[in-house]
């Protein structure tokens, strides 16, 4: 006595819901790869809509003239480092906020950047919102 079901169950997969979701990914790989690459090149600081969460401890800031202030206070450069180091001296993660005008060339920046990390500072750079 033979008893075979009436129902055969069919084995084979399906790949055609998967090709749909590699092409979609691929897809959304592909815009969001050219559209993260020419933020990269555009140079226009000091605007942005981000927001750190590190409180800073000083404040340089650097006018379109190239005088240097921290807090309030104007002060030469020669004078800068000693005292940044002696107001961040007891400072668990000493953090500098850097407050550069737009039209202040880099190497003004870079030089305050360069006291920072000879010092182990951290430097947070200010900028507009949007």
């Amino acid at each position: 006595m033979a008893i075979s079901s009436r129902n055969k169950v069919n084995v084979s997969f399906s790949m055609s819901g998967m090709t749909d979701i590699v092409f979609l990914l691929l897809i959304f790989f592909m815009l969001t790869s050219t559209l993260i690459a020419p933020n990269a090149v555009k140079l226009l600081l000091p605007k942005s809509s981000n927001q750190t969460q590190a409180t800073p401890h000083v404040t340089v800031s650097i006018t379109k003239d190239i005088e240097y202030y921290v807090g309030n206070k104007k002060v030469p450069f020669e004078q800068l480092e000693p005292l940044i180091v002696n107001q961040l001296r007891h400072r668990v993660e000493p953090t500098i906020s850097l407050h550069a005008d737009k039209s202040v060339p880099v190497e003004y920046v870079v030089k305050i950047m360069n006291i920072a990390k000879n010092n182990k500072y951290k430097v947070i750079l200010a900028t507009a919102p949007e």
